[in-house]
């Protein structure tokens, strides 16, 4: 499927290039196109996933940090193809309506077209990790219906992830936010992703995807006239058996960003980024009450 897609978008290519060459004034119209759509897609569908402003890497110069941005149904990422890897995923969530479809799960993640790094579902075979989602099927199948779990289900949106950790631990922090924090903020802005912090170690079915040592999620609430915004971060390493409470595992986004070597809300006011992301608080967000809750699986 991605090879017929990637073969299309080539002839589409080669017979526009044949045609203004034929016809040059249609080239104007071309480039007026393109800048029409290229202002679209950076200033209004990208920033309307995403909150206050894109992450950014912290060092340009470090290869490790660079990324594509992706633009999905529901969700926006930071694809590296060094690492074959996103190593940001930002998403909103909010209370599914009562009547949201309850979709099935598909059984095969697709090649994402857009990625240099041709990862595919079967880059995983028999490696020993999990297919991690970054952005999560139920949350966006429930929210962003069958074109959101499509794209969540593309291998730009998965990491590798240990069987405990994807089936236990990060499916109750996943199950959390969707039913007990979204439900008490009303909307929440999530943004999750991989963290690298030793030697370089790649999956053994597939040279060009690295395995992460850890993940990170941050969670964020809008600023209101009369309501400052709350934040949560955690970190959760590789080797949890994943029954630990999900409170052992909060930090802060100061920390997050130090070890990804990221900068998130960029467009933050810096009176209010610098005590949020320095904070450990999970008291308003009544972590204790969901912090044992029990796995799906």
């Amino acid at each position: 499927m991605a090879k017929k897609q990637t073969l299309n978008w080539f002839k589409l290519l080669t017979g526009l290039f044949r045609l203004c060459r034929a016809h040059p004034s249609l080239l104007l119209l071309v480039l007026i196109i393109g800048a029409g759509d290229y202002f679209y897609e950076i200033r209004i569908a990208r920033p309307a996933l995403l909150y206050q402003g894109e992450p950014q890497a912290v060092s340009a110069k470090n290869s490790d940090t660079w990324f594509r941005v992706l633009r999905n149904h529901g969700f926006i990422l930071g694809y590296s193809d060094l690492r074959g890897n996103p190593l940001w995923v930002e998403y909103a969530l909010t209370t599914p309506a009562a009547d949201a479809p309850s979709l099935k799960r598909p059984s095969h993640f697709e090649t994402d077209w857009r990625s240099i790094n041709r990862v595919s579902h079967e880059s995983y075979l028999k490696s020993g990790y999990d297919r991690g989602h970054m952005a999560p099927n139920h949350a966006i199948s429930q929210l962003y219906g069958k074109a959101g779990q499509a794209d969540s289900f593309l291998m730009t949106n998965i990491t590798p992830q240990k069987p405990n950790l994807n089936q236990k631990l990060w499916q109750r922090l996943e199950e959390v936010e969707l039913s007990y924090f979204a439900k008490s903020f009303g909307k929440v802005w999530v943004i999750t992703g991989p963290v690298f912090t030793g030697t370089v170690e790649r999956l053994d079915s597939s040279w060009t995807v690295e395995i992460p040592d850890a993940f990170y999620k941050i969670y964020m609430t809008e600023a209101m006239p009369n309501k400052k915004p709350r934040a949560l971060g955690f970190l959760v390493p590789q080797t949890v058996n994943g029954k630990e409470p999900l409170s052992q595992f909060v930090t802060s986004i100061d920390n997050i960003e130090a070890k990804t070597g990221l900068d998130f809300f960029p467009k933050l006011d810096d009176n209010l980024e610098a005590p949020l992301e320095a904070a450990v608080d999970p008291q308003p967000w009544s972590l204790q009450s969901v912090s044992n809750l029990p796995s799906r699986y």
